[in-house]
């Protein structure tokens, strides 16, 4: 009987032991985390003029954390994206950043979207010790060595205007026009242009910046067509490209124009409908219709399982970000804290996704450097 008693006693004294460890757990638990879902927060372009271009990288990794949950998430937590629209705004950015760190449920930051944006909310982020994953943007500027707890995938700006410009040399152009946007991202696509210009002993023969808006893109186009150039690189996104685009066929057409990734969206592609005929666009990531390539087959049957037919670099380059993240998550284990999940990610050296090799331990730094070209062909559409 007193056995008995005392058995009833352990008990409860395992339970009260229990509740205690598990009240002590949930108050020293990291923002955005419980025992069945991890929080990812993101400030995006779903509207404005770069819209089409966030909406699509945001469908490509919903379709990997949603085909990922539905297999239980990663170490028995499911992963929880939510998005603001900002519109390519940094000040609605910093709101909606700034609104995600006091509501105390967001875990970090995934897939913020764009240079000026990024260079806005990265140090807000640091202070209040949120990691950054995956920005979408290319800029040098969130790329240094000193930006603790922020991960670059794609390759930089830098990288593609270098394979721009290799190109461009290789077949011979050395008369090379730059079109830049008048905002940091613009002038960081300038810098790291003429930079590789300059590496090849050449400098550009002319360059012209255009506002946002692309008020004065036939004011640029005619001062860079003024310099004769051999062809034009386009550090431009958005409206700009096009109408830049359009102004210099109106006066020369066939002249070779060199663009960034930014350029990829079907929104733009059907915008310059005739008139994108020719241009050359790098990529960050692989042909999403190359089916060869085990990376790219997988996100083809994820898509297609959650009823979307139509493939593009900018949703599978989303779908690599979230497959990127997950993998981090699930290194860091089930007592997931934001160091765990930075030192998982620096653990990620040399790892193949299916046909493209990934790697972070240099900082901030891009953890890709997978760049390559495709062309617009007549029907408007992507070649390689």
């Amino acid at each position: 009987m007193q056995s008995l008693f005392a058995h009833k006693i352990q008990r409860r004294y395992a339970v009260l032991a229990g509740a205690m460890l598990l009240a002590v757990s949930a108050v020293h638990a990291e923002p955005g985390v419980s025992g069945e879902a991890v929080v990812l927060s993101q400030s995006t372009a779903l509207t404005g003029p770069l819209g089409d271009l966030g909406t699509e990288v945001l469908k490509g990794a919903k379709v990997y954390f949603d085909a990922l949950n539905a297999r239980g998430g990663v170490n028995g937590r499911k992963v929880v994206l939510t998005s603001k629209d900002d519109a390519y705004d940094p000040k609605k950015t910093l709101e909606n950043v700034e609104a995600f760190i006091a509501g105390g449920e967001t875990f970090a930051l995934f897939g913020t979207f764009g240079t000026p944006n990024n260079e806005a909310l990265i140090p807000v982020a640091q202070k209040a010790g949120l990691p950054v994953l995956m920005p979408y943007t290319g800029a040098p500027s969130v790329r240094k060595a000193e930006l603790k707890g922020v991960f670059n995938l794609r390759a930089s700006y830098a990288d593609e205007a270098d394979k721009l410009i290799q190109h461009l040399t290789t077949i011979g152009f050395k008369k090379i026009g730059i079109a830049y946007q008048n905002n940091s991202f613009g002038k960081e696509v300038l810098a790291a242009a003429t930079a590789s210009l300059e590496q090849r002993n050449l400098k550009p023969v002319a360059t012209a910046s255009v506002e946002n808006n692309a008020s004065d893109a036939a004011t640029a186009a005619a001062k860079l067509l003024a310099a004769q150039p051999d062809a034009l690189v386009l550090g431009l996104a958005g409206k700009p490209t096009i109408e830049v685009i359009k102004s210099v066929n109106q006066s020369r057409k066939g002249l070779q124009m060199y663009a960034l990734s930014v350029l990829a969206t079907a929104g733009n592609l059907k915008a310059l409908d005739k008139d994108g005929t020719g241009v050359a666009i790098s990529q960050v990531v692989p042909f999403p219709s190359n089916s060869v390539m085990p990376l790219v087959r997988e996100y083809q049957q994820a898509m297609k399982a959650a009823g979307h037919t139509e493939f593009s670099h900018l949703s599978l380059e989303g779908y690599i970000n979230a497959k990127v993240t997950a993998e981090g998550l699930r290194r860091a284990g089930r007592n997931l804290t934001r160091d765990a999940l930075a030192t998982s990610l620096q653990s990620i050296k040399a790892l193949d996704l299916g046909g493209m090799e990934i790697g972070f331990g240099k900082g901030a730094a891009s953890a890709s450097k997978f760049v390559e070209l495709t062309v617009i062909n007549s029907q408007g559409k992507l070649v390689k």
